[in-house]
This record gives C-alpha cells, structure tokens and sequence, in this order.
C-alpha cells in the first residue's frame, strides 16, 4: 500500500491492512488525523469482529494488545468531539482540522481567536466565499512555472512560503513571483522542527538568514508572513514569531499532495478539495505536486463555478 494511500484509505482495505495501519507509531496516528473527516474515522472503526477474529488467529495476543489500544485512541478522539480537537495548548503541536460538514470551515486545533492574540491565523471568519490561496515551496521540480501562469490566468493572488533552497536555487522564480504581484513568506532557512528551538535568538537566526537572502536576492525586504515548517508549532513560537514582527499562517484546507513517487490521481484530488472548500478558506498546496500544476487551471474554474473569488493574504490579516 502507498504512503498516501495508507493515510486517506484506511478503510478501504481488508481487515489485515487496516490492523498494520493501526500497528503504528501515536504519533503516525496523530498526523493522520490532521487529514481525515469523522465519517472517515468512524469508518476506520468498523471493522467486522468476524473479519478481526480471522486477523488475530493469525497475528496473535500481542496484536489483540496493540490493536486495542490504537483503536482506544481513536474511539477516545471520536468520543472527545468537538472540544478536544479545538483544545489550545502551549505545549508543541501539529496543526489539525476534523471536517464536520460538506462547504463549511473545519474544526482546528486552535481556534481563530485563541491564535488572533498572536497575530496567526488559519481561516476568515466570513460568510462570503473567499479564498486565499497558499503554496508551500521547499524545491523546484519544473512545476511552479506553470501554477504562476494559472494564478495569471485566473487573476488569482497567491502567496508562496519559500526556504532557504528555494531562493538559493530558484532565484528567478521567486522575482517572478514577486513581479507578478504575489506575496513571498518565510517558511524558515532549514526547515526545521520549530518548537524544539527554546530561544528567540535561534528562533529569529531561521527567519532572519532568509529575510537577508531574500532581500539581497529580490532587491526589498520580505513580508513578514511565517509558516510553521510541517504545521508543527507551540505557543512560544507564536508569541517568538508576534516580537519579531511576524504574522503567522496556517491553513483550513490541505490534502496528502507532498509524495513525489506517490502523486494523488486528478480525481483523487479533486475529491478532497472539491467538497471541502469552504467560505474564508486558506488553502494550501505544495509547488513541488505535478498533480497541482496539471489540475489547478480546472480546479480554480470549478471553486469560481461555485462562487468563490480569489484574495491577497494581506486581506485576511487586515
């Protein structure tokens, strides 16, 4: 089974496959259902016992332990609802969503007003359908050219949050990006795992080596606009990133798009992205997906079919 496939169908799988899943690291859980809807973890959960008591005739007691405890984990998070998926933590987080309903905005792990007090967001509190449309830049792989000719197409702004490697080598798509009237953020020098940084001087030394990259790169200074590497953060971060100026972002609309050797079909994408836009949506996509760069002409024209226009992140945070 495929990396991603392992991540968005569970499910679908025969019993066997779907015990492996659940025989994984908390934290390989966790991701997971940064991603899934409760429809489809309640899915997870229905396994048949005749199908489960063939499985561990086969694989054991010890399964029967692990596989106990996985799905005690799963069962506690359906039960918990909505509060413990928007439980606000100074400790270090990934940052989640639980899709409740077709069309509107998911359920995250901070809520917008929690993170307002640091200056982040992840949506607009809005009934009108806009969207704010976000690429995550780690390296090029040829595809970004032609999501910049899209977004021209379709008169949509953009904002692109690049690392160190991309500015060092792709600096003249970044100036494109730049001419072209779209936002360039900082996605850190290295990308690393920012809440294990404990000092503001580490903290700031990610940013600020690529602030200066950028602006002896580009010829002016870079937004102050951050995205937490991976959606991993905590509230020391925030308020770290809010001191040095910053306006951090997040997303209320992502799917499994970052596996080069594991590109999700058109329709597979569409699936995801299609049925879950929301009004106020932040959406990110990755450049390096060939399946954005082939499908995002289409899939614009389908969100302006349903109503949506297109804004600068520069609107959501005033």
């Amino acid at each position: 089974m495929s990396k991603r496939r392992t991540r968005e169908c569970l499910c679908e799988r025969g019993t066997c496959l779907a015990a492996l899943n659940l025989i994984v690291p908390r934290i390989v859980l966790n991701i997971r259902l940064i991603y899934l809807s409760k429809t489809e973890l309640t899915s997870i959960m229905k396994i048949s016992l005749t199908s489960l008591r063939k499985s561990l005739h086969t694989l054991g007691p010890l399964l029967l332990l692990l596989l106990a405890y996985f799905a005690g984990q799963a069962a506690a998070y359906l039960s918990a609802g909505t509060a413990s998926v928007a439980t606000e933590s100074a400790a270090s987080a990934s940052w989640g969503l639980s899709f409740q309903e077709e069309g509107k905005p998911p359920v995250a792990n901070a809520s917008a007003s929690y993170l307002s007090q640091y200056d982040a967001y992840y949506i607009e509190e809005t009934e009108e359908k806009r969207i704010y449309l976000t690429f995550d830049c780690g390296f090029e792989n040829g595809g970004t050219p032609a999501i910049l000719d899209t977004l021209k197409k379709h008169n949509a702004p953009a904002a692109f949050f690049i690392v160190g490697n991309y500015l060092e080598t792709s600096p003249e798509l970044v100036k494109r990006m730049v001419d072209e009237g779209h936002i360039v953020g900082n996605h850190t020098y290295h990308h690393p795992d920012m809440s294990k940084i404990s000092t503001k001087e580490a903290f700031a030394e990610e940013l600020e080596s690529l602030e200066a990259l950028y602006e002896e790169t580009v010829g002016q200074s870079m937004a102050k606009y951050y995205r937490p590497p991976q959606g991993v953060y905590s509230e020391t971060n925030l308020q770290m990133a809010q001191e040095l100026g910053y306006q951090t972002f997040f997303w209320s609309l992502a799917y499994v798009d970052w596996y080069q050797d594991d590109q999700p079909t058109k329709e597979e994408a569409f699936a995801k992205l299609i049925p879950r836009i929301h009004p106020g949506a932040v959406v990110l996509l990755h450049n390096t997906s060939q399946t954005n760069a082939e499908i995002l002409d289409e899939l614009l024209t389908k969100w302006e079919d349903l109503g949506y226009t297109f804004h600068p992140l520069s609107e959501l945070c005033g």
